[in-house]
């Protein structure tokens, strides 16, 4: 049980103000609420019903850093992919009345950051869920300020990666890449998620990298798991797979409705 010094917080203080309760262990649950009850409230506020996810690795420096880097191609083409994404999705609502398609990142540097400020390039906003760890991530000056949230627990940075999840595309990276991608295609391939298209940019890395026909191979997988997941090369085949992709979902829900 915490136990707090008697002159360290006047107790008679608002519950909810006392910041040494709230950081200690017994309130836990009441951060974890927030850190859902808090995005939840924005994403209403602000109209953002549709993102298109994008992952990748927070070491590939853009182009104009002073540091030489073998997939810093990468940051170049998820910045091209980010803003016709964003050209597309910030007029929306002409094709799908009500909807609002943002592109959304963890917020840090790498390719993160290309697809924040690929966003910006084209005039729009984008989501930034910045997650608190000791290095690599702090949230990058692209990342559209009324957008962005900073994350305690990475579970509940999952759920806001997914809750509003129209696509999703992997670019090359590391175990935090991994960790999201896999998540994703498990959640799918498991039916918690409802399909969604996935993408990963960069065939010849992720073939190199992940063999996923061996796994089907030796039944660790079966063979429909495959086409859970398309492979693509470059930043106008990506926006157009999944500009087709989104438009057959939504005119599906506008049928629904109407």
């Amino acid at each position: 049980m915490t136990t707090y010094p008697a002159d360290s917080q006047d107790m008679t203080s608002l519950a909810f103000e006392n910041k040494e309760f709230l950081h200690g262990n017994e309130a836990g649950p009441v951060r974890i609420l927030t850190e859902y009850l808090h995005p939840k409230a924005e994403f209403q506020n602000q109209g953002i019903t549709d993102t298109v996810v994008m992952f990748g690795s927070a070491r590939i420096p853009s182009p104009e850093s002073s540091q030489n880097h073998l997939y810093s191609k990468f940051y170049k083409e998820a910045q091209e992919f980010a803003k016709l994404m964003t050209e597309w999705g910030k007029n929306l609502d002409s094709e799908f009345p009500d909807r609002k398609l943002f592109i959304c990142t963890g917020g840090g540097p790498g390719i993160m950051e290309a697809g924040n400020r690929g966003a910006i390039e084209a005039g729009g906003e984008s989501v930034a869920l910045n997650i608190s760890i000791p290095h690599e991530q702090h949230v990058n000056p692209y990342a559209s300020e009324r957008l962005s949230f900073h994350f305690h627990y990475f579970f509940m940075r999952k759920l806001w990666f997914m809750k509003n999840c129209r696509a999703m595309i992997a670019f090359p990276g590391g175990f935090g890449t991994f960790d999201e991608l896999f998540e994703t295609l498990t959640l799918v391939q498991t039916g918690k998620k409802k399909p969604i298209p996935i993408l990963l940019y960069g065939s010849e890395f992720w073939r190199e990298v992940v063999n996923f026909p061996k796994l089907a191979e030796y039944g660790l997988i079966s063979p429909e798991d495959l086409r859970t997941f398309h492979f693509v090369d470059s930043p106008k085949g990506a926006f157009l797979h999944l500009q087709e992709k989104i438009r057959i979902e939504l005119t599906k829900k506008h049928d629904l409705k109407t």
